[in-house]
């Protein structure tokens, strides 16, 4: 590997997050100079120059009639029109205002954490802190505005005392007032950062991910622990390569594993040869997955892990309860987790239900004309009914009949396991193109105005799948079922709904109007992709 590769492996995150300063610094300024641009040169050129054209037009004519005509009539005179208010603001006034905001906008990205090196399920979280921190930054303008204006001065009598604090305001009010300032324009500026911000962390995210694909940046890890826990992390370095983490293989306890192949990867060596095994793969973390073993094993792990100074992750034992919201307490000198409380209020309730309606009717209204034209190709390509009703279980456990466009051939629209190929014979020609961009999920929408469904929320299951359900499973239950989600937007798409809990509980946990829009933005992109199932 040459030098350059070298140090940018090893430097890797520091690069990245300060490349990403620099560009979240460009959107920020490029949001601003367009927001100012479409204000003062459209909004002012089509709204407010005809009525400059005639302010002008008429002091022309006053400075050219004589000066008792212009006089008598009690019109305006041309000094009181050279007074008339501006209806366009330089950029040269926006100056200030616009390094402020940029300014602002940097501490609170990363004051919302979106200069962590750390990444969430499907970077949602970062999603929504850049909504968030782009709100906050816009209140923090206005304050800053409001104070850094040219203050009235006090009387001669009495300023001495004021003298420091006046210093101190005169070198940092504004040289330019904000009431001279557009309302619009600012409010503009914040709603392209808004939108900016959005596309281009969607976009760094992805260029980040072929990095990641191509071995640029990875760090290698090693998972103790070759058992269920240990395989479930390994599924999650391969199926999320935005990670950026390169399995290297597994340590386990037992030497009877060594040599052996769990999945794609390999026992390496036993815990003895711990320290000899790190260094031989360069491995960078360690994730320690025992949650079945003795607590002394895995602290005598975490010693000697921490002595040789590698980043280590322990797997907690009680696995799914720490998908929970969960807090720590403490019984005197005893730690204790509980499970916080969570419970929707009515208003979140009602938001959700109005977001439901609201979205659904736009989707209906705006595809009609594609639900006939579906269809009719179905009809023609194949006999039997235009929709397919299935029985698929709601929120609480209670049944419902859950509508899609016919997708398969009627001897096969049975209770069955969901095709894993685009190649499936059950599945017919015009059913792969709908199911390939989920266009046979539109009539889902009738069932969220039914109120069976919602927008977002964990995918229905058939009765006999939840039938096998354990206490852990049910928990999927807890929310009304969604047309999408995090698994359907999730890598592990193509695996089976069951397999990939973690998403449905990270959602029902995590769950709020924020969170949804979020989701549905990111189902757009896997839709105009074509990434939807076979």
């Amino acid at each position: 590997m040459s030098a350059a590769g070298t140090i940018l492996r090893r430097n890797f995150e520091p690069l990245v997050l300060s490349v990403q300063v620099v560009i979240d610094l460009v959107v920020v300024v490029m949001a601003c100079l367009l927001a100012w641009w479409l204000r003062e040169t459209l909004v002012a050129s089509e709204v407010l120059g005809p009525v400059a054209d005639m302010a002008r037009t008429a002091g022309e004519a006053i400075a050219a009639a004589p000066s008792d005509v212009a006089a008598g009539a009690g019109g305006p005179s041309a000094d009181q029109l050279a007074g008339a208010p501006r209806y366009s603001t330089p950029l040269s006034d926006y100056r200030e205002v616009f390094s402020i905001t940029a300014a602002v906008c940097l501490v609170c990205f990363h004051s919302f954490g979106l200069y962590s090196p750390s990444k969430s399920l499907l970077n949602v979280e970062e999603y929504k802190a850049v909504t968030k921190s782009s709100v906050f930054a816009f209140f923090v303008v206005l304050v800053l505005l409001f104070f850094l204006r040219d203050a009235a001065l006090p009387a001669e009598d009495v300023r001495g005392i004021y003298e420091p604090l006046l210093w101190l305001h005169g070198a940092v009010d504004l040289n330019v007032e904000p009431d001279e300032l557009s309302r619009l324009t600012l409010l503009l500026s914040f709603l392209f950062i808004l939108a900016f911000m959005t596309i281009s962390r969607f976009m760094s995210f992805r260029v980040i991910q072929r990095l990641h694909q191509r071995g640029i940046g990875n760090r290698n890890v090693l998972v103790i622990g070759a058992g269920w826990t240990g395989r479930k992390l390994q599924e999650k370095f391969l199926h999320v390569p935005t990670l950026g983490l390169n399995f290297v293989g597994f340590v386990d306890p037992d030497p009877a594993l060594v040599g052996t192949w769990i999945g794609r990867g390999q026992v390496l060596a036993t815990t003895d040869n711990l320290k000899d095994t790190l260094g031989r793969h360069k491995v960078g973390e360690v994730f320690i997955s025992l949650p079945e073993a003795k607590e002394a094993l895995v602290m005598d792990l975490c010693a000697q892990l921490d002595a040789l100074g590698t980043p280590f992750y322990v797997v907690p034992r009680f696995y799914h309860l720490m998908s929970y919201n969960v807090r720590i307490e403490n019984l005197d000198s005893i730690p204790l987790i509980t499970r916080t409380e969570r419970r929707e209020s009515l208003a979140s309730l009602a938001v959700k239900r109005v977001f439901d309606i609201c979205v659904s009717l736009f989707v209906l209204l705006l595809t009609l004309p594609l639900f006939l034209v579906i269809a009719f190709v179905i009809r023609r390509e194949s006999d039997g009914p235009i929709f397919f009703r299935q029985t698929r279980i709601g929120q609480g456990g209670r049944p419902f009949d859950m509508m899609k466009f016919r997708t398969m051939h009627v001897a096969n629209c049975t209770d069955a396991v969901a095709p894993k190929s685009e190649n499936d014979p059950r599945v017919t020609k015009v059913g792969r193109i709908l199911r390939r961009y989920s266009l046979d999920e539109l009539p889902n929408f009738i069932n969220v105005i039914k109120g069976e469904m919602s927008v977002v929320g964990p995918r229905p299951e058939m009765p006999f799948i939840v039938e096998t359900y354990n206490a852990v499973d049910r928990e999927r239950l807890r929310a009304k079922p969604g047309i999408t989600g995090l698994w359907q937007i999730s890598y592990a798409r193509q695996d089976a709904i069951h397999s990939n809990l973690d998403y449905d509980l990270y959602y029902i946990e995590n769950r709020s109007f924020l969170l949804d829009l979020v989701i549905v933005a990111l189902t757009g992109f896997a839709v105009a992709k074509g990434t939807g199932a076979f």
